[in-house]
């Protein structure tokens, strides 16, 4: 691969990882849709995006497999990270995301066995900080129950993430994962029926978010990740809360808060020390 082409392709994937954050922002934060509806028409509209780039691009005969558990993880970061955004700033959601993705995968490589050095410990030091301050009672304090449901987000795609690292075709892998997903979305958005709230700029929104920017986003990922070593395929993922947050400035009219912008060095500061010492 060239260097060029790996660097459009990354760009491309974390400019769609952002969107993610602005386009679930835009749609919530403005009610243009209930949550459970927004999963559900997220996870259905990718799954038929991954579905259709699957059937065109891999031979006659290959069978899907959903991973079962891993399609859960990823319901539930979907449907957390759908709920978590009715109350969330697409910055500061995105920080909380992105910041427990890393954090979890890192714990997950304390438990089996990895040992940081010095600089390594100081920088998840830095990085646990920089959350407790970010989600710190205060007048500019994000709302706890939408951190929490963010940080459970987090949690879950780290831990998908970990559970699709051995697979050897990651496009079939997430397909079989989406469409298992698509069942536990539907019972979701069933079991919210009464609060349905839908108008077209919503479903809009969801659809776009589910197909482009999650369906096509992560074909593009999954095609740059040979490019990139996985110290570099970690960190190019801390400028996702960056670029999420210029979004919601721009288009969303959201404020940039000092302490958004003290949390954001202090998390993506020490997990990136923490990074810089990994093998």
């Amino acid at each position: 691969m060239s260097p060029l082409k790996m660097l459009t392709l990354t760009a491309l994937a974390m400019l769609a990882f952002a969107a993610n954050s602005v386009l679930c922002r835009a749609a919530l934060g403005q009610s243009l849709i209930d949550a459970s509806s927004f999963t559900a028409l997220r996870i259905v509209s990718g799954a038929a995006t991954l579905w259709l780039i699957w059937r065109l691009t891999r031979p006659a005969g290959r069978r899907l497999r959903v991973d079962w558990p891993s399609a859960s993880m990823l319901f539930l970061y979907a449907v957390t990270f759908s709920f978590a955004y009715i109350s969330l700033e697409t910055g500061t959601g995105a920080l909380i995301l992105f910041g427990l993705v890393q954090l979890t995968m890192i714990g997950v490589g304390l438990r089996r066995g990895q040992r940081p050095n010095a600089w390594a410990w100081a920088g998840m030091v830095v990085a646990i900080a920089g959350l407790v301050y970010l989600v710190s009672p205060g007048l500019t304090a994000p709302p706890l129950h939408g951190a929490a449901l963010m940080a459970t987000a987090g949690v879950a795609w780290g831990v998908y993430s970990l559970r699709g690292k051995g697979d050897t075709d990651a496009v079939t892998a997430t397909t079989g994962n989406f469409l298992g997903a698509v069942p536990m979305a539907l019972l979701v958005g069933a079991l919210f029926l009464p609060q349905l709230s839908v108008n077209p700029t919503g479903v809009l929104l969801a659809t776009v978010s589910g197909a482009v920017t999650s369906g096509v986003g992560y074909v593009i990922w999954y095609a740059a990740l040979p490019g990139l070593t996985p110290t570099q395929a970690a960190n190019v993922q801390l400028s996702v809360p960056a670029i999420a947050a210029l979004g919601g400035v721009l288009l969303l009219s959201e404020p940039l808060t000092a302490r958004l912008l003290l949390a954001s060095a202090a998390i993506l500061g020490g997990i990136a020390m923490v990074l810089s010492q990994r093998r």
